[in-house]
C-alpha cells in the first residue's frame, strides 16, 4: 500500500487520481447492488425469507444484523495494510445493503405492479446525490459541523424506529422527510471528509461511505414516493 496522504495536501493529479479511483468503485457497487438485487428478487424462498423478517420484532433483529455487518465491512474497508481486505469490506456491505433492500424493492415492484416508482426514486435520488457533490467541490464551505447533528439524528431516528416496532405504530410520512434530510447531511459530510481527511489510498473507504449515504438516501426517498401511492 501507499505511504499514507492526506487528498487535500497532494497533487492535482493525484487528486484526480483518487477522485477517479473512488467515484468509479462507487459507480461499481452501485451495478454490483442493480445485478444482486435482480438476482435475489428472482429467489422466491428468499424473497419470503425477507419478508417475514419484517414483522414485529424480527425487523429489530435485522436492523441490529445489518449494523453489525456493516462495521465490520467498514473495518475491513480501511485496513490500510491489505487492498484485497478493503475490497472483501466493500463488497460485504453491498451484499448487505442488497439483501435488506429485497422487501422494499419487491413491494415497490411487485404490489403497484410496475418498476416506475424505482425510476423515479433512482432519478430523485441520484439528482441529490449530484448536486450535493457539487455543493461541495465548488465551495470552500466547511461541513465538519454537521458530524454532532447527524449523530445525534441517527440516533433519534433508530429510537423512533425501534419505538414504532415495540408500539406498533406508522412512523409516517414526515419521518421519510426527515430521513431524507439527515441523509443529505450525510451525503455533504463524507464528501467534505473524502476531500479534506482521507489519504489518497483510502478511496474504498471513500466509496463505501458516499454508498452507504447514497443508498439511505434511496431508501427514504423511495419510501416517501410509495407512502403517496
Amino acid at each position: 500500500m501507499e505511504t499514507f496522504q492526506l487528498v487535500a495536501q497532494s497533487t492535482k493529479q493525484e487528486q484526480a487520481a483518487f477522485y477517479r479511483k473512488t467515484y468509479l468503485n462507487l459507480a461499481f457497487g452501485l451495478v454490483a447492488f442493480v445485478i444482486l438485487e435482480a438476482v435475489f428478487l428472482r429467489i422466491e424462498p428468499l424473497v419470503s425469507f425477507m419478508l417475514s423478517l419484517t414483522q414485529g420484532y424480527l425487523w429489530l433483529v435485522l436492523l441490529g444484523g445489518f449494523m453489525g455487518v456493516s462495521y465490520i465491512a467498514q473495518k475491513m474497508a480501511y485496513n490500510d495494510a491489505s487492498l484485497s481486505k478493503q475490497y472483501l469490506g466493500y463488497l460485504l456491505y453491498i451484499v448487505a445493503e442488497a439483501l435488506i433492500f429485497v422487501p422494499i424493492l419487491y413491494i415497490a415492484i411487485y404490489y403497484t405492479g410496475s418498476p416506475e416508482l424505482l425510476t423515479q426514486a433512482a432519478i430523485i435520488t441520484g439528482s441529490l446525490f449530484l448536486g450535493l457533490t457539487f455543493v461541495v467541490f465548488s465551495t470552500k464551505a466547511d461541513f465538519s459541523f454537521l458530524r454532532s447533528i447527524l449523530a445525534i439524528g441517527f440516533f433519534v431516528a433508530i429510537g423512533a424506529i425501534v419505538a414504532g416496532m415495540l408500539f406498533n405504530f406508522d412512523l409516517g410520512l414526515w419521518f421519510s422527510v426527515g430521513m431524507i434530510v439527515l441523509a443529505s447531511g450525510s451525503i455533504l459530510y463524507n464528501t467534505h471528509q473524502i476531500k479534506n481527511n482521507f489519504g489518497t489510498n483510502q478511496y474504498i473507504a471513500a466509496a463505501l461511505s458516499l454508498f452507504a449515504s447514497l443508498m439511505l438516501l434511496f431508501w427514504y426517498v423511495l419510501r416517501l414516493l410509495m407512502s403517496r401511492n
